[in-house]
């Protein structure tokens, strides 16, 4: 090795030999300051990423600690627990194989004492319509009313009675903003895996009223296997796919019956006067009320879809006016294929269906569009957007109103005078002919 790095070892002096050592010992520390770098660089990695792996696993260990840990005040404990994916809600269980029994505990939280949760098995189906339901409700005496009621139909006010499978034991507790419902279930035999749903809503009287019709109430449904703990998830694509069609459709018969119509009969009234907009404000007004038409029927069509698909889900009075703008809306455009000359004798009778039959229609689907915003339930925005705009349609027509009539009481004088001027000073009249003018 020395060979290598001094060429005649015999001729190196003291100092040299000196200088060589200290090059070694340099060379020797920075060698080993980098292995340490090294060393130390994959020490750094595997901590980090130990420490991601802990985390993730402390994660969802956490997830699984917090809901076990809840210490419920009859000092109940349960083998499983499972937080529900929506409304605040959490199914706590304990299976028995021996006699095929789960007791269970259904805790439903962020809700005022006024309104009712309900938790239930559907055997046979998928979501509401099937479902046997463990229901609570505080009671016109105040207590915590817990019982059991099987859901047939979506106008469902759930209504106690008997399940399809045994229920030895039922209660419920309410505290701090949270329903607990306890039970205990003997499973229909054969089977640990069924679909589950859980839902809330409000309590008037003593009578308990249908859960909002949107957003997460449409999407609380899964499946659940009180053998092997796990849940399934919901309808989240189908209700997304089935919200996104109701938008659709909203979006359709806001434009079409809510803005085109009533601006079509804006520039029908008021364009007209001017006689430079002859004829243009007919066609524009034709454009409109025809765009409108074909727009509204579809947005008719994916009403009539959504109605198809959403079986027992009915908005009655959103239905009945949107089929009755449907009828008035062809009868009008039928109305304009029959529309008689200026000058023919039924002109005037078309004129007064035309206009009765078109300010019908503007109000009822103006009404219907807030309606249907009133079916959506949560779509504030959508329903403030349009509020303004049907207000600044409104204002215009208010100021055009005022604007027109201005315009029509100042051309009738100014006829006015020059009728006169004509009948007083023949040199004026340009036809010279009394006759004339007296026609």
């Amino acid at each position: 090795f020395l060979d290598s790095i001094i060429p005649n070892p015999k001729k190196t002096n003291s100092c040299n030999i000196l200088e060589l050592a200290q090059v070694l010992e340099f060379e020797f520390l920075l060698n080993k300051k980098k292995q340490s770098t090294v060393m130390d660089k994959l020490l750094t990695a595997s901590l980090f990423s130990s420490i991601l792996i802990l985390s993730l696993f402390s994660t969802s260990y956490g997830q699984n600690q917090n809901c076990s840990a809840f210490a419920f005040r009859n000092n109940q404990l349960f083998a499983t627990c499972n937080a529900l994916p929506l409304l605040n809600s959490v199914l706590h269980w304990s299976y028995h194989p021996d006699n095929h029994t789960v007791d269970l505990a259904y805790r439903h939280g962020g809700v005022p004492n006024t309104d009712w949760v309900a938790w239930g098995l559907n055997i046979d189906g998928t979501r509401m319509v099937g479902s046997q339901c463990l229901v609570a409700f505080r009671n016109s005496s105040g207590e915590i009313h817990a019982y059991t009621s099987p859901v047939s139909s979506y106008s469902t006010q759930l209504a106690e009675g008997a399940l399809s499978f045994n229920v030895p034991r039922i209660g419920a507790e309410y505290s701090n903003n949270e329903f607990i419902i306890f039970a205990t279930l003997e499973l229909p035999a054969g089977r640990t895996s069924f679909n589950q749903a859980w839902q809330n809503g409000a309590v008037s009287g003593q009578a308990l009223t249908a859960h909002v019709q949107s957003g997460d109430n449409m999407r609380s449904f899964g499946s659940i296997d009180f053998a092997n703990g796990k849940l399934g998830g919901g309808g989240g694509s189908s209700v997304t796919s089935r919200q996104r069609r109701r938008n659709v459709h909203g979006v359709l018969n806001a434009v079409s019956w809510g803005v085109l119509m009533p601006m079509g009969a804006v520039f029908a009234r008021y364009l007209k006067v001017f006689k430079a907009a002859n004829p243009a404000w007919f066609y524009i007004h034709v454009a409109c009320q025809t765009s409108a038409y074909i727009v509204g029927v579809a947005g008719w069509g994916t009403g009539l879809k959504l109605g198809s698909d959403s079986t027992g889900i009915e908005f009655t009075t959103h239905r009945n006016i949107g089929i009755t703008l449907f009828c008035l809306g062809t009868l009008q455009v039928f109305a304009l294929l029959l529309r008689p000359k200026p000058d023919h004798k039924y002109r005037l009778y078309w004129n007064i269906y035309h206009h009765a039959v078109g300010y019908a229609v503007i109000s009822l689907a103006i009404a219907n569009v807030f309606e249907g915003f009133d079916a959506l339930n949560g779509q504030k925005n959508w329903k403030r957007a349009y509020t303004g705009l049907i207000i600044a349609i409104g204002a215009i027509a208010v100021l055009l109103e005022a604007f027109t009539w201005f315009i029509v009481i100042k051309r009738k004088k100014t006829d006015s005078n020059k009728h006169t001027q004509n009948g007083t000073n023949g040199t004026v009249n340009p036809y010279g002919n009394g006759t004339h003018q007296q026609a």
